[in-house]
């Protein structure tokens, strides 16, 4: 982990449900009651993704709670969200999605001297057999070396 980084919320069905090829680090725009609902840890991305519309990055259905104590009610949870790319990283991320048909996926949410960031992946979806047979080698792994252990 960078110098400053609070990891505020993580995607962890992500890495079970997708094959993770590349990661980038994109920049979010956000409400001030966001922002507080953030610091406060209130935020999920269970059903998120990432969407490409006009050139543009966006985060679809990340849940941020509205804050209690916000003047005009806040903001509305699962508002889409603007993400900061530079425009080759977009371009070079549209040119994968419509060739190899990969989707993007939020791992995190951290803050990074006081900026709130979004870890988001190039990901390809895995299908129910290859999530079994992860499981199990995970398994196997875990019972040699518990076997390594006691034999020393």
């Amino acid at each position: 982990m960078g110098e400053g980084r609070k990891v505020v919320a993580t995607n962890r069905r992500a890495r079970h449900n997708y094959e993770i090829l590349d990661t980038f680090e994109a920049g979010i725009v956000l409400k001030g009651s966001e922002v507080k609902s953030l610091r406060a840890g209130q935020v999920q991305l269970k059903d998120a993704y990432g969407a490409i519309q006009q050139g543009e990055l966006w985060l679809e259905n990340a849940h941020i709670a509205p804050y209690s104590f916000a003047v005009d009610g806040g903001h509305e949870p699962e508002r889409r969200r603007k993400l900061l790319l530079h425009r080759r990283e977009i371009n070079r991320l549209i040119g994968k999605i419509n060739e190899q048909g990969l989707t993007l996926v939020p791992l995190q949410i951290y803050f990074v001297n006081g900026l709130a960031k979004v870890e988001i992946a190039l990901a390809k979806g895995r299908h129910t057999y290859d999530k079994r047979k992860k499981l199990v080698e995970r398994q196997q792994k875990r019972e040699m070396d518990r076997a390594q252990r006691h034999h020393r």
